[in-house]
């Protein structure tokens, strides 16, 4: 499956290894089965780490934000995915289409 796309994770420079850990971890699994690029991003203001898709237009839409919560990789996995399956509907995503059945089958 050839999707062109990245995730993209912000967070701060504070230690939040533990929180950044889990999430990394779940974004690259996400980002492994759909063949999208994984990239890293350090912002000083944040407080919460993000997770963002950027599509073939540039536009960065939120997938994610840990509110400040250690989640297992497994729930923000599944959030992810549920977003990136929402996302697949809208007209302006239409490469993201052909994720739909693989994401539903490794739920």
């Amino acid at each position: 499956m050839a999707v062109n796309g990245k995730l993209k994770i912000y967070s701060s420079n504070a230690p939040r290894l533990d929180r950044l850990r889990i999430v990394d971890t779940a974004v690259s699994n996400v980002a492994g089965s759909l063949n999208f690029e994984l990239e890293h991003s350090n912002r000083k203001e944040l407080l919460s780490i993000y997770v963002y898709y950027e599509g073939a237009s540039g536009d960065e839409i939120p997938l994610y934000c840990d509110w400040g919560k250690q989640l297992g990789a497994d729930e923000v996995s599944r959030s992810i995915r549920s977003m990136m399956f929402v996302l697949s509907f809208h007209p302006k995503h239409s490469n993201l289409r052909g994720i739909r059945t693989s994401m539903v089958h490794s739920a």
